[in-house]
């Protein structure tokens, strides 16, 4: 019997080492991931400015892996009817059950020219481009703009706001923070959201919430209001789309998160709904939680194939989403909802720290949670 586990972020990683511990050890189990690493994703904003964090939150596979099988891959195409995976050069894998856990990819629905001349950020040299293009909007004049006020989009801005004041350039570079909602983090409660704002504003970005952008050409960036936004830097952190494996399409899942008998679809790669009927945020701590059902349910299907007996199918847990709290990065500081409570400095900073530690524990990358509280808490 083989278990497949497509593309190993925070989902995928979550559930191998989950399914290491509880399926019977003859039991294949296959991760295939196209870098060989597992990337920190929630941390990826902090390499713009401090580019030695790469080696802290890319772990490599082979090194937190018991006894899973690696196989670097590009996943082209899923077939969960027929329990096929497809790769890129075109040899194909079977398996008895999979977990697509692709992750998400930037979406750019379509507007003219802004997937041309924006720069996203989902990986290591992205983070990488925006420092460089930063550093070079300073000479120009110091005009950036980042598109989306996600939490990734907040975090961009906070981060660029910080490194201009390093720069010493804090005076003469504006960070413009676009959203098309009327709020900042958009998808969260609303004390959030409020704290969000106000650090911020106090880091000197400037928001400008209800504005949709309608096109972007070399230098500007034409909003559907009418009105045109001059730009030295453009940084696109607007939304979603699935990954290409799945045609683009993230599909809707409902609580057991199956797509097929033998396939299911976790994390930032599917829309959840989950067992009280209400959609599920993209986040890392989502794809986490998901994973842990996910891992469950697949071991009691597995059960129930080696058992043999039982005509019935065996009844599968339901994922239930129930959040401890939000933790988002703005430049040197920190906002953090601890059930209704929202928290701000020092001690924001620190659980943020903490939370990323104990993630990074958890999927035995020991040296690498070492080195990340070091630093967060250095800054």
């Amino acid at each position: 019997m083989r278990i497949a586990i497509l593309g190993a972020g925070y989902a995928g990683l979550s559930l191998a080492r989950k399914l290491e511990r509880t399926v019977p050890d003859d039991v294949e189990l296959v991760v295939v991931e196209r870098t060989g690493s597992h990337l920190v994703q929630h941390e990826i904003h902090r390499v713009i400015r401090r580019p030695s964090l790469a080696d802290d939150i890319e772990v490599p596979l082979e090194a937190v892996l018991d006894r899973a099988r690696l196989r670097k891959a590009e996943v082209a195409d899923v077939d969960p009817e027929a329990g096929v995976v497809t790769f890129a050069d075109g040899d194909e894998l079977a398996y008895d059950y999979a977990a697509v856990c692709l992750g998400a990819e930037t979406a750019f629905y379509d507007l003219p020219g802004v997937e041309d001349h924006a720069t996203p950020l989902k990986s290591i040299p992205d983070a990488e481009a925006i420092r460089a293009e930063f550093l070079a909007a300073l000479e120009a004049g110091g005009r950036v703009v980042v598109g989306g006020a996600g939490l990734s989009g907040v975090q961009v801005a906070g981060e660029l706001a910080a490194f201009a004041d390093e720069e010493g350039a804090g005076d003469d570079v504006t960070v413009t923070l676009l959203e098309q909602y009327d709020t900042v983090a958009p998808a969260f409660p609303e004390n959030f959201q409020r704290a969000v704002r106000e650090a911020l504003e106090a880091r000197g970005v400037e928001i400008r919430t209800g504005t949709a952008v309608a096109e972007a050409t070399d230098d500007a960036i034409d909003l559907e209001s009418g009105a045109s936004l001059a730009y030295d830097q453009f940084v696109w952190t607007g939304g979603i789309r699935g990954p290409a494996a799945l045609d683009g399409e993230r599909p809707e899942v409902q609580n057991n998160l199956r797509v097929s008998d033998s396939t299911f679809v976790v994390g930032d790669a599917a829309r959840v709904v989950d067992a009280d009927g209400e959609p599920v945020p993209a986040s890392a701590q989502s794809a986490i939680r998901e994973a842990r059902t996910v891992a469950e349910n697949i071991g009691r299907l597995v059960d129930a194939d080696r058992d043999g007996g039982d005509i019935f199918e065996p009844r599968l847990e339901p994922f239930a989403f129930d959040s401890p709290g939000w933790l988002v990065s703005i430049g040197d500081g920190a906002v953090a909802q601890v059930g209704p409570t929202v928290v701000t400095g020092a001690a924001a900073k620190t659980l943020k720290a903490t939370v990323g530690a104990g993630y990074l524990s958890s999927v035995g990358a020991i040296r690498n949670a070492a080195e990340l509280v070091n630093k967060e808490l250095a800054d």
